[in-house]
């Protein structure tokens, strides 16, 4: 795989509002007026971080009438996202203050 699209899929992740969008869509599709209300960003903010998801794959999108409904394209990125336990990162942490120590 080009690491330069993994790298748009890292990069995607690496807001917390995105992230938030993504836990929301846990649960299974939503539209965007409850993704709004989970995530307590106004609309237009949120309908950019979906466009951001959506080009890099993250996400899926289906129209219903004049309502787009949002869901997560592949449950292997929530795995991926939530292997970075508070273990990952305290061990991250550690190794950061050594560095700079």
């Amino acid at each position: 795989m080009d690491n330069r699209y993994k790298a748009k899929i890292f990069r995607a992740l690496a807001d917390p509002t995105r992230l938030e969008i993504i836990d929301c869509l846990r649960s299974g599709e939503k539209c965007v007026c409850e993704i709004v209300s989970h995530v307590k960003v106004l609309q237009p903010i949120v309908s950019r971080h979906l466009a951001i998801l959506k080009g890099c794959g993250l996400i899926k999108c289906r129209r219903h009438k004049n309502r787009r409904f949002y869901s997560v394209s592949d449950p292997v990125m929530l795995r991926i996202i939530d292997s970075v336990t508070p273990d990952v990162m305290n061990r991250l942490s550690r190794v950061i203050i050594e560095e700079i120590a």
